[in-house]
């Protein structure tokens, strides 16, 4: 089975979702891996996330993640509803504790070289640098400096006007937000218009690049 990193890595996006209702969430992942981002990540700011989350895991095209993970709790209630990677804000070893147990990718959230360290000591498969917006696509070039292994995966403040930036400062994939998911879009099921923000977005991050080797200090859990 292709991993969630994989994937990530070969369409150089994901999808945040969050929104007040998630009428279809098959729906909703189906459109956006049409539309050729297949991670899709509900988080658990979404109320019924968990319903949700085993909703959308019988998609045959999309990869599904939970994402604001902040406890184990809600990390094992993820895994069990189908989730196929985990993601959280910041550092949280419980969340890597149960990630690691059941053989499922963490992508932790740092935004300092301290915090990547530390991220990657848990064990994570990836590194969410967060928010994104704070620094900007250059910041991304500066940790590649003491860092050029690690998958580096922005959010927060990632658009159409800045993701091939990202990229080509050194993530392996960039992290599509409320400007491809708009809540009120996602709550009214306005699927064209979703599919079409997504089909926009991936074509904003421009021609694949060969990707940056990573080495096994950064492994998948």
């Amino acid at each position: 089975m292709t991993t969630a990193v994989e994937v990530f890595r070969a369409d150089r996006a994901l999808t945040v979702v969050r929104a007040p209702h998630i009428p279809d969430p098959r729906a909703l992942a189906d459109t956006l891996a049409g539309a050729g981002i297949r991670a899709v990540e509900l988080t658990f700011t979404t109320p019924g996330v968990v319903e949700a989350l085993r909703a959308a895991a019988g998609s045959a095209i999309a990869v599904l993640g939970a994402g604001t993970v902040l406890t184990a709790e809600q990390a094992e209630a993820a895994v069990a509803a189908g989730a196929r990677f985990l993601v959280t804000p910041g550092l949280r070893p419980e969340v890597a504790k149960v990630a690691a147990r059941h053989d499922v990718p963490v992508v932790m959230g740092a935004l300092t070289p301290s915090e990547v360290l530390q991220a990657l000591d848990l064990g994570a498969a990836a590194v969410k640098i967060f928010p994104a917006r704070l620094f900007g696509p250059g910041y991304l070039a500066d940790l590649r400096g003491p860092f050029p292994d690690v998958p580096l995966i922005p959010s927060g403040g990632v658009d159409t006007g800045n993701a091939a930036e990202f990229l080509t400062h050194g993530a392996i994939a960039v992290s599509a937000g409320t400007g491809v998911v708009p809540p009120a879009a996602v709550a009214a099921a306005r699927w064209n218009e979703i599919a079409a923000r997504a089909a926009d977005f991936v074509r904003a991050l421009g021609p694949a690049q060969a990707a940056p080797r990573i080495s096994s200090t950064a492994s998948e859990v």
